[in-house]
Formats: C-alpha cells, sequence, structure tokens
C-alpha cells in the first residue's frame, strides 16, 4: 500500500514501484533448507493505495485520487481539516480490510506521518491468535524534522521501520537524536530523472537573457507569489531586455496565472521545465524543491517564500533553520538569495535578480558551488538503492 499526497510524492512512488518490480525479478529466491516449498519470490507485488496520474500509470490500484488535495499554510489547512479527515478515515478502513505487507508513505509529511502512526497503533493493540498482521512501514522522504520541533524524531522510532533519505546530512542528523531509527540516505532522484537529458545548445552570448518564472505548484502559493513576481517583471522590464518564461504543472494553474494579468512579456506554459532551466540564464522561484532543480541545471536563483499572516507567525516561532531554500542549507551559506515574507517584494526580487544578471563573475562562482552540491547527493540509481532498502526489511 502507498500513500502521496501531492505530485512531486506521485512520481517518486511511481519510480520507487518500477524499482521494487525490478529488485524483485533481479533477486534469486533464496530457500531456508528446509523449506521444501519455498515462496516464489519473483511472485509480481500487486500495488494500492492513494496518489496520482503516474502512481497509476506504474500499475498501482488507485482506491483514492490524492491530487489537488494538497495545501500549504495554516488557515488553508485548517480549512480543509474535515476533508483530510474524511480521507485518514477512508484509507485507514481501506489498510485494515486489504492488511498489506508493507504500507510506504511517500512525502507529503503532515498527513503520513499522522497515518503511519495510526495504522502502528492499530497493529499494536490486536491481540488473539489470529491476529498477526504486522505491516512493515516505510517512510520515504524524511519530514522536516530537523527543522521544526525536532522532538518529533523519536516518534519516528516507534512508528517506522525504515526511513528512506534523500538529502544527505539527514542520516547523521537522526544518528546523534535517535540511533535506534532505521535511516537510509538513498540519493535524490533529480540525479536519475535528468541523467539523459539532452541539453539544447547555450544561447549565443549576443541573445537577450532569459529568467525562468516558479512560483510554485499549488494554487496557494500562486496567490502568495505571483503578485511580487510580476511586480518584479515589471521593475526588470525596463532595465533590461531579458525574456520572462513561468513554467506551470496544468492548465488550471496557467488559468489563475492569467487571471493576475501578467504582463504580455511573460511566456506561460505547462510543463518543460528542464527545457526552460537548461537554457535559463536566471531564475525567481519559490524555495520549494523547484529549487534543487534550478541547482541541478546550474540557475543561479532568487527564491521566496510569502504565506497567510497566521501561517507566518506561528512559522517563525517554530522553524529552526537559517534557510529556506534547500540549495542554502546544503551550502550552509545564503548561495541563493532569499526573500521571506513581508521581505518578499517586486521590488527586492528585482533589485537581485538584477544584480545577478549584469555580474557574469558572480553566476559563474555560484554554478560551481552547484555543482559541488548537486555532486553530494549521490550518484545515479536512487530508486533502485530505496527498492534494495525496502525488501530487505523482508
Amino acid at each position: 500500500m502507498l500513500v502521496a499526497g501531492e505530485p512531486s510524492g506521485d512520481r517518486l512512488a511511481a519510480e520507487l514501484i518500477t524499482a521494487l518490480r525490478q529488485e524483485i525479478l533481479e533477486r534469486p529466491a533464496n530457500p531456508g533448507p528446509d523449506d521444501l516449498q519455498p515462496l516464489d519470490r519473483q511472485i509480481a507485488p500487486k500495488f494500492f493505495g492513494a496518489g496520482g496520474p503516474a502512481m497509476a500509470a506504474a500499475g498501482v490500484e488507485l482506491e483514492i485520487n490524492m491530487m489537488g488535495h494538497a495545501v500549504t499554510g495554516l488557515t488553508e489547512v485548517i480549512k480543509s481539516l474535515g476533508n483530510f479527515r474524511r480521507l485518514f478515515n477512508q484509507l485507514k478502513q481501506l489498510a485494515v480490510e486489504r492488511q498489506p505487507d508493507l504500507l510506504i508513505c511517500v512525502d507529503f509529511s503532515g498527513f503520513n506521518r499522522r497515518f503511519s502512526g495510526a495504522i502502528r497503533k492499530l497493529v499494536n493493540r490486536q491481540s488473539g491468535m489470529f491476529q498477526n498482521w504486522r505491516p512493515k512501514i516505510v517512510q520515504f522522504v524524511s519530514p522536516q524534522v530537523w527543522a521544526s520541533r525536532p522532538g518529533r524524531a523519536k516518534k519516528l522510532t516507534r512508528e517506522l521501520d525504515l526511513l528512506l533519505s534523500i538529502i544527505p546530512f539527514e542520516k547523521d542528523w537522526y544518528a546523534q537524536r535517535t540511533p535506534d531509527l532505521n535511516v537510509q540516505f538513498v540519493g535524490h532522484p533529480i540525479i536519475d530523472r535528468y541523467l539523459h537529458f539532452k541539453h539544447p545548445p547555450k544561447p549565443a552570448s549576443s541573445e537577450p537573457p532569459l529568467v525562468a518564472l516558479l512560483p510554485g505548484s499549488r494554487t496557494s502559493e500562486l496567490k502568495h507569489h505571483l503578485p511580487p513576481i510580476l511586480e518584479a517583471v515589471e521593475t526588470m522590464r525596463a532595465k533590461t531586455n531579458a525574456r520572462f518564461e513561468m513554467v506551470l504543472p496544468d492548465e488550471t494553474l496557467v488559468e489563475l496565472a492569467r487571471s493576475f494579468n501578467p504582463s504580455p512579456a511573460v511566456a506561460l506554459r505547462v510543463g518543460g521545465l528542464p527545457e526552460l532551466l537548461s537554457t535559463a540564464t536566471l531564475a525567481i522561484a519559490s524555495t520549494g524543491t523547484v529549487t534543487m532543480e534550478c541547482a541541478y541545471f546550474g540557475v543561479p536563483t532568487v527564491a521566496l517564500y510569502k504565506t497567510s499572516g497566521a501561517t507566518y507567525q506561528v512559522g517563525k516561532r517554530i522553524i529552526t533553520v537559517k534557510y529556506m531554500a534547500m540549495p542554502n542549507l546544503l551550502a550552509d551559506e545564503p548561495l541563493f538569495p532569499e526573500f521571506i515574507q513581508h521581505d518578499a517584494t517586486g521590488e527586492n526580487l528585482a533589485r537581485a535578480a538584477l544584480d545577478l544578471l549584469n555580474n557574469p563573475e558572480r553566476r559563474a562562482v555560484m554554478q560551481k558551488r552547484l555543482s559541488e552540491i548537486i555532486r553530494s547527493l549521490g550518484g545515479p540509481g536512487a530508486p533502485q538503492r530505496a527498492a534494495a532498502a525496502v525488501l530487505d526489511l523482508f
């Protein structure tokens, strides 16, 4: 059983499923000496659960489509509590009815952390001769407990059999605080995704610079991020001949972006992020996972994050890390200029972006540092290493 709640997790789960099937096929049966009728380990596994189109395409029996349910921010979560409770109870009932051997929770940490804990409690309360359901429980992508409320790490030890990490520093962080938690760093899937991507020719130096605009992949992110980004574009247009392209994951978000009346100079497109980043001179992006893709393609980036006032007031009291963008955390320095909440203004974004556009030497230094960060993420084969770690549980 797999549970993924947003497009990035849906894609991660699909990659893991493909790798699990291959790993099972490649592992020879290894019966014990007294096993006269060994289980054939090459029997095709069955996958079911909740996710999206990528998981369905990978052969998951999709009981619940979770796409469109992901939200960010305290007020947005509160508004969606009823919906999340309904989904939670549906999935819990599904797990009880199907009794999977393995539960893999993929990212979506707020929901999945509670779900894996509920399943563990349910299993531990079982009693009786025929109550022998003991699923292995795996979390793929660590919840960012190292960024806020680190005490929650101890709960993971009680709830999980395996935590698959894609960030290099997490394994040591957990080892120092919860040494009994089985944490495996498998590498970052971004390496495999773009391993065979054919980079188009770089634009000639005489061509106008291309600025990638990446406001986020959720409705709430666009509502907060588009106004300052579009304001920055207007300021930059008066001072540079740069071209601007905005990539969004689906047509619904493109229509939302159009409702903000962007300048005709901003080209909107659905998908094609690697093609855009492979030719972009600069990016203005939300501090989410897209900053790692900017880092992979060596694109100097100005990062921003805005949310509701209530969410910000809570967040600033509990978040302990110095930076929001993951490349900055991995570099342990503000490699990408970051503008958070009240500082995320069009004026500030434009000033930082123009400074980078007009300073090729600074961009070159940044690109060199980004290449070092990407090398720290592990080589190709992250899905295969994750699949091997999962099967080793059995």
